[in-house]
């Protein structure tokens, strides 16, 4: 999946005005964009050749032709990502609210996937599979996946101190040092609380990897290793929803990946933890996975 579309609009707020013309018009008619030479195109648009192709360098490709390429995949594979998603509406049946529930979910996951730099993916996994401390900083619903994170990696013997307090989070960033990992979790990239905590991360020496819209954005642009996710929340389904499962699909991945990594290593502690905490079960043979 190219996820040409996608991009597009996930990274619309940070173009230029110019670009930001070229891309809602591509967005609006990507059949017909593919079709047209880069002249056309920028005269369809109103602007010059040279603002398709910095709008082109800005979405991540080496010139227009690749970005026809992929944004033919796009139409190809039916995956345009430019069909709102469908919101709740108020009085809407039981059944009709849970196919839309679980259809947006999906759709979340399926655009991570799009967006996500498996390259990237492969550096964070190198990176924490070495350290012995890896961090998980988040604030609101992303805090909640940087908890579940730590539960994650304490399974595989991995240190981790994380809190959902901001003011602690300060605190415990500050004991990091070189070759320990702070995994930065921001669905916007830009709240204020996470950003104070990645400038005290980079004091350190530590390694920082975001984990944040796909996009230019604050928290991102300070990391050493960006992972992006991608969702989208309509009026009801606000709440953070989409991106709690895009984050956590990013953090299942790296668990797992950590996990195989290093599987021979890891399973005594693996077996350990399981039996732990099937003393938590009342009839005593079942653990948590």
């Amino acid at each position: 999946m190219s996820g040409c579309c996608l991009k597009l609009k996930e990274m619309l707020s940070s173009f230029s005005l110019k670009e930001q013309q070229i891309a809602m018009f591509i967005l609006d008619f990507p059949q017909e964009a593919i079709n047209m030479s880069i002249e056309e195109l920028a005269t369809a648009c109103g602007t010059s050749i040279s603002s398709v192709v910095r709008l082109c360098k800005s979405a991540g490709y080496t010139g227009y032709k690749e970005l026809c390429r992929m944004l033919a995949t796009d139409l190809a594979m039916n995956q345009l990502e430019t069909v709102a998603y469908n919101d709740v509406r108020p009085g809407d049946s039981v059944e009709a609210i849970f196919r839309s529930v679980c259809m947006s979910d999906m759709k979340a996951i399926e655009s991570t996937m799009a967006v996500l730099d498996i390259g990237e993916l492969e550096k964070a996994v190198d990176k924490i599979a070495e350290a012995r401390r890896v961090d998980f900083y988040g604030v609101g619903t992303s805090g909640l996946v940087a908890l579940d994170a730590r539960n994650k990696f304490l399974r595989i013997n991995k240190v981790s101190l994380p809190t959902s307090d901001p003011h602690d989070q300060i605190l415990t960033a500050t004991t990091l040092k070189a070759g320990d990992i702070a995994v930065m979790l921001s669905y916007t990239g830009d709240t204020r609380d996470i950003l104070e905590v990645a400038d005290i991360v980079k004091q350190t020496g530590a390694t920082m990897i975001s984990v944040t819209r796909y996009g230019k954005n604050l928290l991102s642009q300070k990391s050493d290793i960006q992972l992006y996710a991608s969702a989208s929340e309509t009026l009801i389904r606000s709440g953070a929803m989409g991106s709690r499962i895009a984050l956590m699909t990013i953090v299942d991945a790296l668990y797992t990946c950590v996990a195989s990594r290093d599987y021979e290593k890891v399973k005594k502690q693996l077996d350990k933890t399981r039996l732990v905490t099937m003393r938590k079960h009342v009839n005593g043979n079942r653990a948590e996975l």
